[in-house]
């Protein structure tokens, strides 16, 4: 099996560089992988010490600069070029790295993409997506959080990209796409949904026309294309919902003594569900449409989310996502990157949004 080397920008997330750090050698260890730790070297190395890393592939590399979340975009990717986040994109486009991995300002992580390693021909707007749990497996929804004002011809790519990656690192061999709407009707919609829908229709895709909310975790599909707004929302509610739930069955479950009686009874149905809705299962979300592989991980990941996300970009590359993608665009005759990108990064820097 070929190296895969992963850039990890260590001073990004809530509790960096501690996370990161441990996140690395959790998956150096477990994996194979070969990593390179970005950030305050000092920092850094003070936290490795904490570890036995020999016989590991980590290496730390030393940047000067840190965007912070309340850094904009356009200002972390030209102004702070010296950072962990944009030093990690041009290990990427040097060809020293394959993929970065980063818990720290989104926006900003998604600018340096689209600012340095470019978009994909064809491709209008990267997408962010998250693998959230279902009934009967795993549900890919896209975009979360990175264009909230988006065009039919956006979500169309979406669904194309969101089919590749569940083909090629979900390992579905034709998953089932749906539209987010508010209802099953055609007439349903907006007139975003209703163009993207008829859009859709011509594509060899398995789509299966629109889904409501309700359906996003049946089982029904396999993927489901929104908009950066609505999915956003859908993210955090789900987010919430789960820790909700959580918190709810906890108290009911100390309230009285027969409740902790069947809990213990029932331990092993609730440890086997806390692990299908634990979000460190499943790492974190990848940026979808730039040449080279991003995971975007959410600001407070542990150690294992970290991991989690470090392994989740290695499958990626070994499973040759963007090699399919440029593949399948080519097939349907995808133009040449669209106007609007320059070799000063003007408009994609300054567009890329600040999710959170």
């Amino acid at each position: 099996m070929k190296t895969v080397t992963i850039a990890v920008d260590a001073m990004g997330g809530d509790n960096s560089p501690a996370v990161e750090v441990e996140g690395a050698v959790l998956a150096a260890r477990t994996s194979g992988v070969e990593v390179i730790l970005l950030g305050d070297a000092e920092r850094i190395e003070q936290e490795l010490s904490h570890y036995d890393i020999s016989g590991m592939r980590l290496e730390v590399k030393h940047t000067t600069q840190v965007v912070t979340m309340n850094d904009s975009a356009s200002d972390a990717v030209r102004k702070k070029k010296d950072s962990s986040i944009r030093v990690a994109f041009d290990l990427v486009k040097e060809q020293k790295a394959q993929a970065v991995v980063s818990a720290g300002n989104s926006g900003a992580t998604m600018a340096a993409g689209m600012f340095v390693v470019r978009r994909i021909r064809g491709i209008e707007r990267p997408a962010i997506a998250t693998i959230m749990p279902a009934r009967n497996g795993e549900v890919l929804i896209l975009d979360v959080g990175g264009n909230v004002d988006c065009r039919p011809s956006h979500l169309e790519q979406f669904a194309i990209m969101g089919d590749v990656y569940a083909r090629n690192v979900m390992g579905i061999s034709a998953p089932r796409v749906g539209l987010l709407s508010n209802g099953a009707e055609e007439k349903k919609g907006n007139d975003l949904t209703r163009n993207t829908h008829a859009l859709l229709k011509q594509h060899d895709l398995n789509y299966l026309g629109y889904v409501e909310g309700r359906d996003i975790y049946s089982g029904a599909v396999d993927v489901v294309v929104c908009d950066g707004f609505v999915g956003n929302i859908v993210l955090k509610t789900s987010e919430g919902l789960a820790s909700s739930i959580a918190s709810m069955l906890r108290e009911e479950l100390h309230s009285r003594f027969l409740a902790r009686i069947g809990y213990l009874l029932a331990r092993p149905a609730f440890k086997a569900f806390k692990q299908k809705i634990d979000c460190e299962e499943y790492g974190g979300a990848p940026l979808l449409g730039i040449r080279g592989t991003c995971i975007i991980c959410h600001g407070s990941s542990s150690a294992k989310s970290i991991a989690t996300a470090i392994k989740q970009a290695a499958e990626s590359i070994l499973t040759s996502v963007n090699d399919d993608l440029i593949a399948q665009l080519d097939r349907m005759g995808g133009k040449s990157e669209p106007p609007g990108s320059n070799p000063d990064g003007g408009k994609d820097a300054q567009d890329a949004p600040q999710v959170g």
